[in-house]
């Protein structure tokens, strides 16, 4: 999953964004409004948290600026300011959900889990599909009872493919959604990390799971 977070606090900004990213988040994270709009301009984003005081323009106006041009991305909004009619200010103004500083972090995780569900349409932090299940909470990958060992970047390109499971993504869809801005790998990362799951989620099983469809990209599906 890829989620903005946007905090003009740099010890702050630091924080979140290095145990996002511990959390096995894709992250992009920036300390400015208007820098925040160019992010969100230029890629896609599961979920963005968003201080509302800060440099540029403030969270509130790169809200109603989302909305207004229809993006539906969640949004956490993050506020030193607890008083109801700033909460009912910043829910007015199309956030999803509300966190006031200082906050737990296993808080925010959570916080997070609920949105990501919510976009995707999931109900529970389990996805399956054909004898292959994740745990989103534990962050364990099981086929047919087998546990599978995955990386932090394994368990985000099979979590997208669970999350679009029989539909075929792009190379540059995988890359775009699991990868961030910092990534300096080669071209053919997707297809090397695509290797290996299959390595560990299809080897030794008699139904393959993970398909290339030529020219198109790869699908998470079961063979007839």
């Amino acid at each position: 999953m890829r989620i903005l977070v946007v905090e003009d606090e740099p010890d702050l900004l630091d924080a979140l964004k290095k145990q996002l990213q511990s959390s096995g988040y894709s992250v992009d994270a920036c300390g400015d409004g208007l820098d925040a709009e160019h992010y969100l301009q230029m890629a896609t984003y599961d979920a963005v948290v968003l201080d509302i005081m800060l440099p540029g323009i403030d969270g509130l106006e790169l809200l109603c600026r989302m909305r207004a041009k229809g993006d539906t991305t969640h949004v956490l909004l993050l506020t030193a300011l607890d008083s109801i009619e700033n909460k009912v200010r910043g829910l007015d103004a199309g956030a999803d959900d509300y966190l006031v500083k200082p906050f737990a972090y296993d808080e925010l995780l959570a916080r997070l889990r609920v949105l990501l569900r919510r976009r995707t349409g999931q109900t529970t932090n389990i996805l399956e599909y054909a004898g292959l299940t994740m745990d989103l909470n534990s962050r364990t990958v099981t086929r047919e009872g087998r546990e599978i060992t995955l990386s932090s970047k394994e368990f985000a390109v099979l979590e997208y493919l669970l999350l679009n499971q029989g539909r075929v993504l792009s190379r540059d869809k995988i890359e775009n959604h699991v990868w961030n801005y910092d990534f300096e790998g080669g071209s053919n990362v997707v297809d090397v990390y695509i290797r290996y799951l299959r390595k560990k989620i299809d080897a030794g099983f008699d139904k393959k799971l993970l398909h290339t469809i030529r020219g198109a990209g790869y699908v998470l599906k079961e063979e007839k």
